[in-house]
């Protein structure tokens, strides 16, 4: 799995596919959510290997509990670790800890610098992601760029 290419997921693109909000989403968080859909859809149907984090699925899971049903969200958890085609790394202390260091330098969330922190260490230079703040990373191209 380690000579294919990869993709980076970031937490938000499972919050925007999955999370159910009680208000109307505004036309922007609308084509948002498609997207992300598109991208999990993909995903489960095999179409190109991806690597995340522990942390990310849990920073998602996280926000996703609010919305969803338990069972639901383990299922959710579990059929991601499930396939094939989904690396998750675990993230130790001393990683977690380079991270937060890198987030302080570029004004970052400890999560958002983890997930560069990954993406050099694994040479992967996309990343699916919402948060604009990944483009003012060199070498970093987010998807979708809108």
């Amino acid at each position: 799995m380690a000579t294919e290419k990869a993709r980076f997921l970031d937490a938000n693109i499972f919050i925007y596919a999955y999370y159910k909000p009680k208000r109307r989403l505004s036309q922007n968080e609308d084509a948002m959510k498609d997207q992300a859909k598109s991208i999990i859809h993909g995903m489960n149907a095999g179409e190109e290997l991806v690597r995340t984090t522990v942390v990310h699925i849990a920073e998602a899971a996280n926000i996703l509990k609010h919305g969803m049903p338990v069972k639901e969200l383990n299922d959710l958890i579990l059929g991601l670790f499930m396939l094939d085609n989904v690396e998750v790394i675990g993230v130790k202390k001393e990683l977690y800890f380079t991270a937060a260091e890198l987030g302080r330098e570029l004004k970052l969330d400890p999560n958002d610098a983890l997930a560069i922190e990954v993406m050099r260490a694994n040479g992967i230079t996309e990343i699916y992601s919402f948060d604009h703040d990944f483009d003012r990373i060199e070498g970093i191209t987010r998807i979708p760029a809108s």
